[in-house]
């Protein structure tokens, strides 16, 4: 193993992109086979068919602090203003469409759309032949104060709100999600993270901060065959086997 000095990765925060542009990445015929294969389409015709449901719910994950009503407008704005009839349901029709579609359509969803998107000239993806991913987790996600969550995700600090913890592997330079684990806060990022080592390969450089470097992630990740390149925490004394020319130097960790 070959370690220089310490430095950060920030994958930085996702853009959501335009509501306009949501039918484009996810057309009709995608939503549709979808439905199909969970089997989520609706019984009987209805004025908010499983089809809008799929798309009013990513609408809500871009308009995370507004109610269901507001969701609702701007997703069908541009419908409006182009003079079309528009369904104007309330809020709890919407609540019992997102109830009735369920999570699986969406599971499958993001099983069919996550993944690498960089093709091989876009620039900022690559270092030499590896294209370029990081570990990116998040322990700040508020969850409702209900009774199922908190038997699942415990209850939050000082009575607080249950937490959850998000971490996700990503392609650097376009932020396309790889893959994504959550569940309660007491399980620890490395956990996590040995969950997504399934997505890694040897085509691959995996960059992290520190709080990555314990011996047998460290060995799990090296496995998969992909390389990589993280933070150490400051208690770390890697013993120094031979210096380099560039002022790096040549150690082990664990059995890497």
């Amino acid at each position: 193993m070959r370690v220089a000095r310490e430095f950060t990765v920030a994958a930085g925060p996702f853009a959501p992109g335009h509501l306009g542009g949501l039918t484009q990445v996810l057309p009709f015929d995608l939503v549709d086979a979808v439905l199909d294969e969970t089997r989520c389409v609706q019984r009987r015709l209805r004025d908010l068919p499983s089809r809008v449901g799929v798309y009013f719910l990513l609408a809500m994950c871009l308009f995370p602090e507004v109610g269901y009503r507001l969701v609702w407008c701007k997703l069908t704005a541009a419908l409006t203003g182009a003079g079309l009839e528009v369904a104007e349901p309330t809020a709890k029709a919407l609540r019992d469409l997102r109830r009735r579609l369920g999570i699986e359509p969406l599971k499958r969803l993001f099983d069919v759309l996550s993944g690498p998107l960089a093709r091989p000239a876009t620039p900022g993806v690559r270092f030499g032949p590896f294209r370029m991913v990081s570990f990116d987790g998040c322990t700040s996600i508020k969850l409702p104060d209900t009774e199922r969550n908190v038997e699942w995700f415990g209850p939050g600090s000082r009575g607080g709100y249950p937490m959850l913890e998000l971490m996700t592997l990503v392609e650097t330079g376009t932020r396309a999600l790889i893959g994504a684990v959550f569940g309660p806060t007491s399980d620890g990022e490395t956990s996590y993270a040995r969950r997504l080592l399934h997505h890694l390969g040897p085509a691959m450089l995996v960059l992290w901060d520190k709080g990555f470097d314990a011996n047998a992630f460290l060995a799990a990740v090296n496995d998969t065959g992909a390389k990589f390149l993280g933070r150490l925490r400051a208690n770390r004394r890697t013993p120094v086997l031979s210096r380099l020319a560039d002022g790096s130097y040549l150690s082990v960790i664990g059995t890497v």
